[in-house]
């Protein structure tokens, strides 16, 4: 299959946020997005390498601790807590409507939720959409007012990582 003919940009994306209960995870669809979306530090197997000399000169490389990509993106502010309707800021603050969320990142006391990049393939002539899964995301979420008011949101990737 050759590689895709046409470049994507930031209309052909689609982010969304989403818990982890189950069979049916709590989501939202982040809209009025800028289409900035961000990651940053990604490496084959996601572990900081360290080298080792021998008097001076390179003996070894070695893979050492686990890094932790982060992200971030933004969106226009239309909403902030709702009690029946899924909101951008009760996502990442687990009130209103995801209250009851389930986090994404297990044995531990931190909240997080499943970050999905999903970018429009198909309408092009590819196979298939591509994705951008990211597993166990801790997320912070900042308010600015101004014209628009924005969010902006920052994350953590503590589980995996799945591009297709």
């Amino acid at each position: 299959m050759p590689i895709s003919a046409v470049v994507k940009n930031f209309r052909d994306g689609t982010i969304t946020l989403s818990d982890a209960t189950t069979p049916t995870p709590l989501s939202v669809i982040v809209q009025y997005e800028a289409g900035d979306f961000s990651i940053t530090g990604l490496s084959e197997s996601n572990t900081e390498t360290t080298t080792y000399l021998d008097r001076g000169d390179l003996g070894s490389v070695r893979k050492t601790s686990r890094l932790f990509p982060t992200f971030s993106f933004t969106a226009h502010m239309t909403d902030l807590s709702d009690a029946t309707n899924k909101t951008l800021w009760d996502a990442v603050n687990k009130t209103g409507a995801f209250a009851a969320a389930v986090s994404g990142i297990t044995s531990s006391d931190v909240y997080g939720l499943k970050v999905l990049l999903a970018v429009e393939g198909t309408n092009f002539g590819d196979p298939t959409d591509h994705t951008l899964e990211l597993n166990g995301c801790h997320l912070t979420i900042d308010f600015s007012e101004g014209d628009p008011n924005s969010f902006s949101l920052n994350g953590t990737v503590y589980g995996t990582i799945v591009a297709v």
